[in-house]
């Protein structure tokens, strides 16, 4: 039985020692902390409160003619894309181009991107966003949790909460 939306899936483990706190995680492929938005699942295999805030990575799968986020720039987020399998398109300024596996893609904060799989088949990658940006994430899952799609406000609106504005 796959595991609920939001729940945490797979071994983990935390080690400290005394003063100080480290985590070490292991996480194999479909575990993490499960999000489902957009068409996307999305496993987190690193969140703000694993990282310190540091950073967020995710593994995503993009189903095939997925829907594109809006363009967009991260005020104060890096953002870095890994291809596993697939093929991505990437919009990132006024360049767009496909990457397949092996794929690696680092957009500045400020950078205008999105990014989607615009093939016949799944694709999956990596990303990571940094400082963490899992609680985004978090909340576009409820605004996508209805059947019907969000209002285009709705959307432009949470992400505007979490440093994000329009390309």
């Amino acid at each position: 039985m796959a595991p609920r939306v939001g729940k945490i899936a797979g071994p983990a483990s935390i080690v400290t020692d005394g003063a100080r706190r480290s985590v070490v995680l292991r996480w194999g492929p479909q575990q993490g902390l499960r999000r489902e938005a957009r068409g996307s699942e999305m496993w987190f295999k690193a969140t703000a409160s694993t990282t310190g805030g540091r950073f967020s990575l995710m593994e995503r799968t993009l189903p095939p003619g997925g829907r594109m986020p809006s363009a967009h720039r991260h005020v104060g987020n890096d953002e870095a894309y890994f291809v596993l399998d697939g093929t991505v398109e990437f919009r990132i300024g006024d360049e767009v181009f496909d990457g397949g596996p092996g794929t690696f893609v680092l957009v500045a904060a400020g950078e205008g991107h999105t990014f989607g799989n615009t093939s016949i088949e799944p694709a999956r990658l990596l990303v990571l966003h940094a400082p963490a940006l899992d609680a985004y994430f978090e909340e576009l899952e409820r605004l996508w949790a209805p059947p019907e799609p969000p209002e285009h406000a709705a959307e432009a609106a949470l992400m505007a909460r979490h440093g994000m504005e329009p390309a």
